[in-house]
């Protein structure tokens, strides 16, 4: 089943400023995470933050948390433990996750909303680890539990569906 825009939430798990500058690859994961949450923006579809613990590594980076149409602060590696799941419309339970670290808060997070009984996709090149190994071993178990793999060019063209979406050019913009 592809995407669908009116039916999406886009979840932005954990970007956080103290906790990024550890991340592999780290930078990428943040500017994919941001590319997404535009195209999410632009499209119409909810955006919603997570920060694990704020008060020690620090809240999600600026550009993401401009971006979240709210953010939920957590203690829990699973966001839905603290209220996640709340703050999805029941008419757009397909969620997107990206962020950080993908093997600790995305996966639990991602199950967690799998349990909800929401439909979940990972953005693939927009979530993060401290280790390569550990991203992809997330990505594996992420993908045995039932999780759609994709990237953010996957989700972005399937949201639009038709180069003549009233919003095809702006989103094309944060493609090229």
């Amino acid at each position: 089943m592809l995407q669908k825009a009116e039916q999406s939430t886009l979840i932005l798990v954990d970007i956080q400023s103290k906790l990024m500058p550890k991340i592999f690859e780290g930078q990428r994961a943040v500017n994919e995470a941001i590319r997404l949450a535009k195209i999410a923006r632009i499209l119409g579809i909810p955006v919603v933050g997570t920060e694990q613990n704020p008060d020690g590594l620090g809240e999600n980076v600026p550009a993401i948390k401009q971006l979240c149409d709210q953010t939920l602060v957590k203690h829990h590696f699973d966001g839905c433990q603290d209220g996640l799941a709340l703050r999805i419309s029941r008419d757009r339970r397909d969620v997107i996750v990206a962020g950080c670290e993908a093997h600790v808060c995305v996966l639990q997070t991602c199950i967690g909303l799998l349990d909800q009984g929401m439909r979940v996709s990972l953005a693939s090149d927009a979530i993060g680890s401290r280790t390569p190994e550990n991203r992809h071993a997330a990505i594996d178990r992420l993908k045995d539990a039932g999780v759609k793999i994709m990237t953010v060019e996957m989700i972005a063209f399937e949201w639009l569906r038709s180069s003549h979406h009233e919003h095809f050019k702006p989103v094309l913009e944060l493609i090229r």
